[in-house]
């Protein structure tokens, strides 16, 4: 158990911080998933939107620290190939 201030403040923070994350990288996952979905349907249109609802919640996931910049940046990037790659 903490003994000083200062962790017994982190012993009670931390778990409140893993929940909120959770829930942030639970959301970009849905997220990229739409994506994924619509690219293996084959429905472009679809992709584009999706693509346009996963972008800004990993921006804003690397803003809050849930995930890391370039984690964000790979799967923007890969995600954006496959859209583009579409016939």
């Amino acid at each position: 158990m903490a003994q000083h201030k200062s962790a017994e403040k982190r012993a009670r923070q931390t778990p409140k911080r893993t929940e909120v994350n959770r829930a942030r990288r639970s959301k970009v996952r849905t997220a990229v998933k739409g994506v994924e979905l619509a690219v293996a349907k084959g429905d472009k249109a679809a992709a584009q939107a999706a693509l346009k609802l996963a972008q800004p919640a990993l921006d804003k996931s690397v803003t809050k620290g849930a995930v890391k910049k370039g984690t964000a940046s790979r799967k923007l990037s890969r995600l954006n190939a496959r859209v583009k790659a579409m016939a």
